[in-house]
């Protein structure tokens, strides 16, 4: 088993930070995504669409998509439960887990690729008018998930969980989006520190 990993890039950092809650070592494959290595064939003949992360198995099989790849180690080793617990928890979980993907990490990642110099070979055509928009919807959604956080602790309940992974990588990936935190989203603040301050958070 291997996983070809990109580095500092939000999608192969979360599924890092999800195998370090578990306590889970995989060998990782460096890609240089800065050099484009991505798009060679060493990736691309395992994943066309040429994104990272990607696991291949001991057999050759190969799963993409880093939530998918979340869920399977999730199935092999169940505790601790980053996915919920019984019918209840795992909805929540995949409520929160799906908001913080389409309404925050993927804003983020629109203003990134849009707006950035450093992403005019990759996001063809750049169209800065469109990374500018989605600025103020990641801001709106931070507003809503402040006062989530003000009844209770994680994303999702009061158990850490994907969500919270993906809240993170998001808010981290902010800064080179050139998006802030509003200082009002006092609770959204409380909780990232909380959650950076995970050993996980470092891998």
């Amino acid at each position: 088993m291997k996983l070809y990993d990109g580095g500092r890039a939000p999608n192969p950092r979360r599924v890092r930070v999800f195998l370090a809650e578990k306590g889970i070592a995989v060998p990782l494959v460096s890609v240089d995504m800065g050099a484009l290595e991505h798009k060679r064939q060493t990736v691309s003949s395992r994943n066309p669409l040429q994104r990272l992360p990607v696991l291949e198995l001991d057999d050759g099989t190969v799963i993409t998509e880093s939530v998918a790849i979340c869920r399977y180690f999730e199935e092999l080793h169940p505790e601790p439960a980053l996915f919920g617990r019984g019918a209840l928890g795992k909805a929540q979980v995949e409520m929160w887990q799906r908001r913080m993907e389409f309404n925050l990490l993927s804003c983020v990642a629109q203003a990134f690729r849009h707006i950035h110099p450093a992403m005019k070979e990759w996001e063809i055509p750049q169209i800065p008018e469109w990374g500018e928009a989605n600025k103020p919807k990641a801001i709106e959604f931070l507003k809503i998930l402040d006062g989530e956080l003000g009844k209770r602790e994680f994303a999702a309940g009061d158990s850490y969980s994907i969500a919270d992974v993906t809240g993170l990588i998001a808010i981290d990936f902010m800064k080179p989006a050139r998006i802030k935190v509003p200082e009002e989203c006092t609770n959204v603040l409380r909780w990232h520190q909380a959650i950076s301050s995970r050993p996980s958070a470092a891998a």
